[in-house]
């Protein structure tokens, strides 16, 4: 194993990346203290006697003096702790606004709670202090450090960290009333402690009982020092169960590089944070799910084998959450070695995982853009602020009353096309990069330019006209210049093919839409939103009319971003890619032109040739002959003429539908889409399927998302094969798992959903051939004037 560093190496301490921050109250005002990462070493600093800050409107003013000095004013203080001062700023109504300072963060509250009794509005309220001291300086990841006898100040800088991970799971108790094993894991650790007798391992260390465990938990924690502990739904359970396992046994479990506790806190929503000073927890589910990856299920089991192509050691023919537990229990007390070897590939599954999706660059990604923690979930009206309102407030501007923009103006979503259902050759898909933040760019679609076009005196030719009555200046603009920003950083981070990068700021320029047009964000304004969804709408319906005047192809579909151009069945293959290319560079042409005669701008609008369907089927809504939205199927056609068979939306991609019926809709489309015969194979499956032989395909699988006994009125399949096995467990005197969030397996028999970890009754067949096979088959058959029964069902002999 590599000798790790040694922790008494001299520390620079001018500069690092930021790990965590804190503020607290001392008696000279609130502290910041932040960790920065320099190097193989994290050292705290500490900038003492700062105020919190937030805006309330100038009108307000002698209705504030008074509740404040008869409600906050404590007599026997030198100093009210908070103080009113007039500043050079107004809010986007042209309203001035007055600064609310505060000496504590207990003031603070007051302050807020106070003004919010009373319905007096305030401005930016929700923006931590020690979050505003980084955004009003620009400082994103990293800091430098300038000292001085009197002041500590902090300046942007830009870094490369090199952050170490320690990959960290529990294995438990069903009941996670008594932990039996800790695994660790990382580059130069590779361990697992556990409770039991046996000879210690380089990896293997057993301990006399569980104080003894956390305390080597703490020990090892100390010795490998990591900037980060990742692991699997690591905060909501190893965490939390560390943290109350050392409460009961008490043992201080001070992880924190101050020599503090950790805080595992639940929030008022059900979510849970940690806190440790000097260190970052990660958990793997959300961090995939806030990097936009997808997966029918989140579990362990489930990501490592899609992402990894291995799993689990343990559990692989269990039902999730019902006989795993038990298994681990068995485990425990037979063979702990076994356990071990489990909790520790566990580990190192997670550990993989962040490699192989690149998680932990992703983050560092995101936080040197948008100034977000790399701990923070979600965050995208935070990481707008962060970038936005120190420069609004530049211009002399602050963010508006929560929630106040205009609304019930109608601001809609993205275009979707009525589609012309069919099966379809030769069918091209024409996608708008990244079209609602190039149209924020092109039409100055932003709050600061929207108060100016509206709110001050701009000459005509300055103006640029949006939706909903929104009018915008030309002159100036603040978002359109950050996206700019980003757009050329995406560019350089695809020539450079940093992939992290490059998903990052899709991400963020992405997420500035939503900011604008949901009514939980600050700057959220139908304008706004309207500005831009509706301009999409008149985007994508000039650019069918265009194609369909110009060139006699039919749109068959649009949505959002894309057109799908059917060019005729007749339409040489070979030559598809070639007209793709063509309807591209005409297409971006005539919409630079249009945007530069019509409003006298730059077009930042452009179209890309994307994909090229050899075949493709727009289906019909079921029991309906319109055309679906968002739902088709069809052979993509590369240039090396190689080929790909692509489902949206159908049944094939959707958990919810059984294992056979996402196989046979898979391989009948690539029959017909092949023109190779059919209806042997679907003859044969459904006999198949009678004859007992596909079993093992007929399993539902569904989430629980609330608890059973909320489920009184409406108890659908999942619910009632989820009661059945909670009330066979408890008959048999079973411990079990049934809980919201997890996963039901059930099949559908001749007594209903029965769990299949309990299923004793026969397999309704009927039930699987009218509700999977049917409708899967008739929604391509139709096309060819064919359908499932006609195929299956057996000839009437008439002599």
């Amino acid at each position: 194993m590599p000798e790790l560093p040694a922790l008494n190496k001299p520390v620079d301490q001018s500069s690092g990346f930021i790990l965590t921050r804190q503020q607290f109250d001392t008696p000279e005002g609130i502290s910041f203290q932040f960790w920065l990462k320099s190097g193989d070493h994290a050292f705290p600093v500490t900038v003492p006697g700062q105020e919190g800050v937030f805006f309330v409107l100038e009108e307000d003013i002698p209705r504030i003096e008074s509740l404040l000095e008869t409600q906050l004013t404590n007599s026997t203080a030198s100093s009210p702790g908070w103080r009113l001062q007039s500043l050079p700023l107004k809010d986007l109504q042209q309203r001035p606004v007055y600064g609310l300072y505060s000496r504590s963060l207990a003031v603070y509250r007051q302050l807020t709670d106070l003004l919010q009794t009373y319905a007096i509005p305030m401005i930016e309220e929700d923006i931590r202090p020690v979050d505003r001291f980084l955004m009003e300086r620009f400082i994103q990841d990293s800091a430098r450090v300038r000292r001085s006898e009197q002041t500590v100040k902090l300046q942007p800088a830009d870094l490369e960290p090199q952050l170490r991970m320690l990959s960290v799971d529990i294995e438990t108790t069903m009941r996670a009333d008594r932990i039996f094993s800790i695994g660790l894991y990382a580059d130069q650790l590779s361990k697992v402690l556990i409770v039991g007798d046996g000879p210690n391992e380089p990896w293997l260390e057993y301990v006399n009982d569980e104080r003894a465990l956390l305390q080597a938990f703490i020990r090892e924690v100390e010795r490998y020092d990591p900037d980060i502990f990742i692991g699997w739904n690591v905060v909501g359970f190893d965490f939390r169960v560390l943290q109350e396992r050392a409460r009961r046994l008490q043992v201080q479990l001070n992880l924190g590089r101050d020599g503090s506790r950790i805080q595992v806190i639940e929030s008022a929503n059900g979510k849970w944070f940690c806190r440790i000073a000097g260190r970052v927890v990660l958990d793997g589910i959300d961090t995939l799910k806030g990097a936009t990856w997808q997966f029918e299920s989140f579990s362990l089991e489930y990501v490592s084998n899609q992402l990894l192509e291995r799993g689990k050691l343990l559990g692989h023919q269990q039902d999730e959450g019902i006989n795993r537990g038990e298994e681990i229990q068995q485990v425990y007390r037979e063979d702990p070695r076994r356990l071990a070897e489990y909790n520790l590939e566990d580990c190192k599954l997670v550990w993989d995982i962040f490699e192989h999706a690149q998680l932990l660059h992703y983050l560092i990604e995101r936080s040197r853009l948008t100034g977000l923690p790399l701990d923070k979930v979600g965050g995208s009206a935070a990481s707008f602020d962060n970038q936005y309102l120190p420069r609004l407030h530049r211009k002399g501007y602050v963010a508006p009353v929560y929630a106040s923009g205009e609304s019930q103006m109608g601001a809609p979503g993205g275009y979707v096309m009525e589609s012309r259902p069919g099966l379809y050759n030769q069918v091209l898909v024409l996608d708008f990069k990244s079209l609602y933040p190039s149209i924020i760019r092109t039409f100055m679609v932003d709050p600061y330019a929207l108060a100016e076009g509206t709110g001050t005196e701009c000459p005509p030719e300055d103006l640029v006209p949006g939706f909903n009555h929104a009018i915008f200046t030309r002159k100036e603009a603040i978002l359109p210049e950050i996206i700019e920003r980003l757009w050329q950083a995406r560019d350089r981070a695809k020539a450079e093919q940093n992939a992290p990068l490059s998903q990052a700021i899709k991400i963020i320029m992405n997420s500035f839409y939503g900011v604008l047009g949901s009514n939980v964000c600050r700057f959220f304004d139908q304008r706004l939103a309207g500005s831009i969804t509706l301009r999409g709408h008149e985007i994508l319906t000039r650019t069918q009319a265009k194609i369909e005047q110009q060139f006699g192809y039919k749109v068959i579909y649009g949505d959002t971003d894309s057109v799908f151009v059917w060019l005729g069945d007749e339409f040489p293959v070979d030559k598809a890619p070639q007209e793709g290319r063509r309807l591209e560079q005409f297409l971006n042409q005539w919409w630079q032109d249009e945007v530069q005669q019509r409003f006298g701008l730059p077009c930042h609008l452009e179209l890309e040739y994307e994909t090229h369907y050899r075949r493709f089927l727009m289906p019909t809504m079921r029991h309906s002959e319109k055309g679906t939205k968002k739902r088709y199927a069809g052979i993509r056609h590369f240039a090396d003429g190689s080929e790909e068979l692509i489902f949206k939306g159908l049944e094939s991609v959707r958990s919810d539908w059984t294992p056979l019926a996402r196989r046979v809709q898979r391989e009948l489309y690539r029959l017909i889409f092949s023109d190779a015969p059919y209806t042997d194979y679907l003859k044969q499956t459904v006999n198949d399927l009678k004859a007992g032989l596909l079993d093992n395909e007929l399993v539902y699988r569904k989430r629980l998302r609330r608890p059973l006994d909320e489920y009184q009125k409406n108890r659908p399949p999942h619910v009632q094969a989820a009661q059945k096995a909670y009330d066979e467990l408890k008959k048999n005197n079973r411990q079990g798992n049934i809980a919201s969030g997890m996963h039901i397996e059930y099949l559908i028999t001749v007594n209903g959903p029965e769990p299949v970890s309990f299923s004793t009754s026969p397999i309704d067949y009927q039930h699987y051939l009218d509700r999977q096979l049917v409708p899967i088959a008739d929604g391509i058959l139709m096309f060819l004037d064919d359908s499932l029964d006609g195929i299956s069902a057996p000839q009437i002999s008439l002599f």
